[in-house]
This record gives C-alpha cells, sequence and structure tokens, in this order.
C-alpha cells in the first residue's frame, strides 16, 4: 500500500510533553467500527470491557538508553549521541548513533561526559559494526550485570524525539515514562497505552472480573524510525525480543474457550501475540524476536480489542490500528481527537478500538 495513504496533519500543540495526573484521567476515545465515536476516560475501562475479558500488558521496564559520548582522534573531539535498541550479547547492543558519520569502524566512544559520569568512571565501547541508518554494533568494557549497572548510572530515559527536542529529560521522567507493573528490563522505548493505568484502576477492573496477564517485548528504539519508503512493502521493521510463556497463552486461551475477550494494552501486546499465535488463534508459549508488520489486509488471529495511544502519521504503528479498525474509521477518529482537543503520542491520551470483522 502506498504509505501516503496513512499520512494526516497534526497541530504540533496536540503533541502531550507531560502525562496526566493521575495516569488513569487520561481520555479515552472509544471505537466501534460502524458506530459513533464515544469519548470517555481512561478510568471508565471497567464499564467499557465486560466481565471474563481479559487484559494484556507488556511488563517490559525502560532501562535509560539514551548515551551521549565523546570519540578522539588525537586532538579533534567529537560529541556522540548512542541510544541502545538491543541488546546482542553480555557486553555489546546495537545502537543508533548520531551523528554516525563522524564515527568509524573500529573507533571507540567515550561514555559519561556529560555531567552523569558512570559510578565505575568512564564507560568505554568499541565500534564493531557498523550498518544502515545510523545502526552500530557497540562492544562495551563491562559485561552483565556490571554493564547494567553502568548504563543506570550513565545513560538518560530515551524519551522520543517529539520530547526530546522539546525538552529535556528530567527525573520526573525516570518514573513517568515507565509502567507502574514494569518488570523485565530491556525496552529502550515505553509501552506507552500501559502508563495509564494505576493501583486504584487495577482494584477496579478485578472488582469487574476482568482479568489481567503480562508478556514480554522489550521495546526497541526502532519504534520511532519514520517509514521512508513510498510503498509499504519496501519497509524493513526492527525486531525486537519478546516471552509468551506457556502459562500465560493456556491462560487466555481459556478466556476465549469462555467467551471472553482478549484485549492488547497496546501494540506491543498485540504485535507480540499475533507472532505467538497459532492460524487457529490459539496461542502457545513463545519466545525470540519478531520484526511482524502489520498493514490492512493482516488476517488478526489472537487478540479482540487493542487498547493504545495516538501515533504518528505515516508511521508502521498508524498503519497497524487502520489494519485492526479500518482505515476509514481510524481517519475519521483522529480527525475527532484532534477537533477535540485530545493528546497525542506517548505521554497524551488513548484509545480503545474494537476490530472491524466486516
Amino acid at each position: 500500500m502506498r504509505v501516503e495513504l496513512f499520512d494526516f496533519d497534526l497541530p504540533e500543540e496536540r503533541i502531550a510533553l507531560r502525562p496526566a495526573s493521575p495516569r488513569d484521567s487520561a481520555r479515552l476515545l472509544v471505537v466501534r467500527p460502524g458506530e459513533t465515536l464515544g469519548d470517555a476516560a481512561v478510568r471508565d475501562l471497567p464499564e467499557l470491557l465486560r466481565h471474563g475479558d481479559a487484559l494484556v500488558f507488556n511488563d517490559t521496564k525502560v532501562i535509560p538508553a539514551r548515551l551521549s559520548g565523546i570519540r578522539r582522534r588525537g586532538e579533534a573531539v567529537a560529541q556522540i549521541e548512542a541510544t541502545l535498541h538491543m541488546r546482542a550479547g553480555p557486553d555489546r547492543w546495537k545502537a543508533f548513533l548520531k551523528p554516525a558519520k563522524r564515527v568509524a569502524l573500529g573507533e571507540r566512544i567515550q561514555f559519561g561526559h556529560d555531567g552523569e559520569s558512570c559510578f565505575l568512571g568512564t564507560l568505554e565501547a568499541t565500534v564493531a559494526e557498523k550498518g544502515e541508518g545510523g545502526e552500530a554494533l557497540l562492544v562495551f568494557d563491562f559485561s552483565g550485570p556490571v554493564l547494567d549497572e553502568a548504563i543506570a548510572a550513565a545513560g538518560h530515559m530515551p524519551l522520543p524525539p517529539y520530547i526530546a527536542s522539546r525538552r529535556p529529560d528530567d527525573e520526573r521522567d525516570r518514573a513517568d515514562y515507565q509502567t507502574v507493573y514494569a518488570r523485565e528490563e530491556g525496552a529502550v522505548a515505553a509501552p506507552t497505552a500501559g502508563l495509564h493505568f494505576t493501583p486504584e484502576l487495577f482494584a477496579a477492573l478485578d472488582a469487574a472480573g476482568i482479568e489481567r496477564h503480562f508478556v514480554t517485548l522489550h521495546v526497541g528504539a526502532g519504534t520511532f524510525l519514520p517509514v521512508k519508503a513510498e510503498d509499504t512493502e519496501a519497509h524493513r521493521m526492527h525486531a525486537e525480543w519478546g516471552e509468551v510463556d506457556v502459562e500465560t497463552a493456556a491462560a487466555l486461551n481459556a478466556v476465549r474457550a469462555r467467551g471472553g475477550r482478549i484485549v492488547a494494552v497496546g501494540t506491543t501486546s498485540l504485535r507480540l501475540l499475533e507472532s505467538a499465535a497459532m492460524e487457529t488463534g490459539e496461542l502457545a508459549g513463545w519466545s525470540g524476536e519478531t520484526d511482524i508488520f502489520i498493514t490492512p489486509g493482516y488476517r488478526f488471529r489472537a487478540v479482540d480489542i487493542l487498547m493504545t495511544n495516538f501515533h504518528l502519521p505515516r508511521s508502521t504503528l498508524f498503519m497497524l490500528v487502520s489494519a485492526f479498525s479500518g482505515l476509514e474509521t481510524m481517519k475519521a477518529a483522529y480527525r475527532h481527537a484532534i477537533d477535540e482537543g485530545y493528546r497525542f503520542y506517548s505521554y497524551g491520551d488513548a484509545s480503545l478500538l474494537f476490530r472491524d470483522d466486516r
């Protein structure tokens, strides 16, 4: 499909720079294909779902994956920023370098020179590989848990470009850009639909008889990369590692068997569940890398309802929601959200999308 079909105009003032407070006070646009759009709030979720439905959350935990460093060539010094996006071994990470052209294969980058120096001293890495689009493989001098601690000390929260370009990250973001249930470290971008949940909302969902289950998909920085191709068939997705354990798969199959619906909280949960689903729609235990790219025409097997934030124009995520609820439905929903003052992107409001099976 032509990428231009997924374009729309978004006023800059609609981009949220901070989350709603409390989290579950964010607005929620309810989208049922073929029906009138509904304006609600995230805290209304227990009334919008049914007893026996199951919410599926991505429990990945964001690490401070944005590192500022320097590259030296004799007396010449260049400032380099690295955004880690996938672990490739105990001592190595795939990363996006900026500006990548200032670093050659085999050169060293010293991180921790921006006032947030690592407690172990300078955190250093060698550029072992260089790829397209600024991607590189960094091999660090530290390994395993020691490297994790060094990154946590030297790194910054990897706020999306549309926020980071308008304000610096701060201590509030360490909490704001993390779900309350985050557990498995490894993401370099938040599963943002989950940012809206609070202990109070969980209690209300429990009282309404709505189950919750957890899967893990370590979200990579590739989620923010623009689609540069003119046709969706020419776009390459970056792979992300995920896991659905056997017990969770069995529990979700049981939900479906008794007539409950699977509600993915976020596109990351949806992409992982669809990667783990068999042709029949039954889920099995699964782990590995997924680069699933969902565009209109895709037949959904595992997910009935999707809760997700509002996405960028021409993005793979707007393509995904268009596949789920219909392109024209989503264009109308986004026009409504813009006209009604909904807040967009990672720290913005949310939508509750019902699958279009027409």
